[in-house]
């Protein structure tokens, strides 16, 4: 058995996944992301465990913060870039609770994500993600 086998992802690894999801989506949505910040850490800050009001850091894989495209243009002075989350440990956590590859975890997360940042319904995500398979 290799080293790679025996240690989890790390930060960089679940990076690289979810750039490989994102060049996976059709043009019309990667040419929209280009400003999206895309980040990965290993559980959510205070800040989002209280806005979220979760019980557990455990309790979230991913998050978009920002506005959706329909609401871009009037952004007040000083507001943040637009990001996505991933969050390392929760998405392992459900890696090794399902039999679904971590690739397909961290893809479907980040078409969530994506889908809020377009103010897409959920049916709408669901048809991208069948297209990334």
């Amino acid at each position: 058995m290799n080293n790679r086998q025996t240690i989890a992802p790390s930060i960089a690894d679940i990076e690289a996944l979810a750039q490989a999801a994102v060049e996976r989506l059709p043009e019309m949505f990667r040419r929209h992301l280009g400003p999206v910040l895309l980040r990965v850490e290993d559980f959510p800050d205070a800040d989002v465990m209280a806005a979220m009001e979760l019980e557990s850091e455990w309790d979230i894989l991913g998050l978009y913060q920002g506005r959706h495209v329909g609401m871009k243009g009037d952004e007040p002075s000083g507001a943040l870039p637009d990001m996505i989350f991933l969050y390392r440990r929760p998405l392992l956590d459900e890696w090794s609770q399902t039999e679904d590859s971590l690739e397909a975890i961290v893809s479907h997360v980040l078409v969530h994500e994506v889908g809020h940042h377009f103010g897409l319904s959920d049916e709408a995500m669901e048809a991208i993600e069948a297209e990334l398979d």
